[in-house]
């Protein structure tokens, strides 16, 4: 098991020198001067070669490309991530201060998501071919297939407009409130983007557990304790727990794109998050503050997969005996 994780730590940090790397690449790859992308064309029109000059020593960008590489590495092991041209604050500063309310977003999102579609995959898998079974995975894969920033909209319409019910944007509340009623205040901004995500995540954990479960039913040693006449409940604890394989896949997996996915969500809501930060810093042309956010993102997808690959071993004995050396 030691060496299993030992492997699996090389690799993936392997993969996460490679997503440094092209961090550091792509925009210096873009076409046109480094300086055309720090400021909007209005300003940069308007600079001096001077100022120009003076914009590339100051972000470094006038040394050659192995001395920038390295400058880059070297600020990364200091949690340097450069300053925002926007806000004029350090970057690693500016994505903590969002990263909180994405990843309060996001868990709560994921864990509801997993627990829904787990409990409805798991019901149709044994009612497959019911009547109940197919309205259930039509409704399921419908929901999926609507875009997310359509459901929130149609959420802000229903419950803010016409029912006014749930505020339509922010995350805390603009009032000076502390303790519970702080917190009440949150966890009513929170629902509307916490539900929009919930109902676009739902799709893929129900249609996984569903699959896994039909899977797991038809393999010889459900038969046989059927045939065997094992009770049923016993026989739907084993198939269950031996289907939980995928999903646990999938969930870890969801953790880390779907701080990316959030975007469009937070865009909808003005939620302060990482994904409408990253939005604005589109706009802005704000690329600090877009390369230590992508670097973040790929960085949570690549331990997601890490923490997949050591837990497997756990939950499923005989990928753990298959690492074991003969």
């Amino acid at each position: 098991m030691a060496r299993h994780a030992f492997r699996a730590g090389l690799q993936y940090a392997a993969v996460l020198f490679v997503a440094v790397c092209l961090n550091f690449a792509l925009p210096r790859l873009a076409p046109g001067s480094a300086v055309d992308y720090l400021f909007p064309p209005e300003q940069t029109g308007a600079l001096t070669p001077e100022e120009r000059a003076q914009v590339l020593d100051q972000f470094g960008l006038d040394e050659p490309i192995p001395v920038q590489f390295g400058d880059y590495l070297a600020g990364l092991a200091r949690g340097d991530l450069m300053y925002s041209v926007r806000y004029g604050t350090p970057v690693l500063d500016l994505l903590l201060e969002r990263l909180g309310w994405t990843l309060l977003l996001v868990g709560c999102a994921v864990v509801i998501a997993t627990a829904i579609g787990i409990l409805l995959g798991f019901r149709s898998a044994w009612r497959r071919g019911t009547a109940g079974d197919a309205g259930v995975l039509a409704g399921a894969m419908f929901v999926d297939s609507m875009p997310p920033f359509f459901v929130g909209m149609l959420m802000i319409l229903l419950f803010s407009v016409q029912l006014g019910w749930f505020p339509t944007f922010g995350a805390q509340p603009i009032s000076d409130v502390e303790g519970l009623a702080f917190l009440a205040e949150v966890g009513e901004r929170l629902t509307l983007p916490l539900a929009t995500l919930v109902l676009a995540s739902i799709g893929p954990v129900y249609l996984v557990a569903r699959s896994a479960l039909v899977t797991e039913l038809q393999e010889d040693y459900v038969l046989m304790a059927a045939a065997k006449g094992l009770d049923a409940r016993r026989i739907r604890h084993h198939a269950q727990r031996n289907a939980l394989l995928p999903v646990s896949t999938i969930t870890l997996i969801s953790l880390g794109t779907l701080v990316g996915g959030a975007a469009v969500v937070e865009t909808v809501f003005s939620y302060p998050g990482l994904g409408r930060l990253i939005y604005e810093s589109v706009l802005a042309r704000d690329y600090p503050v877009l390369q230590g956010a992508f670097l973040l993102l790929a960085t949570g997808v690549i331990l997601a997969n890490f923490v997949n690959d050591l837990l497997y071993p756990l939950l499923d004995p005989r990928v753990r005996r298959s690492t074991v050396p003969a």
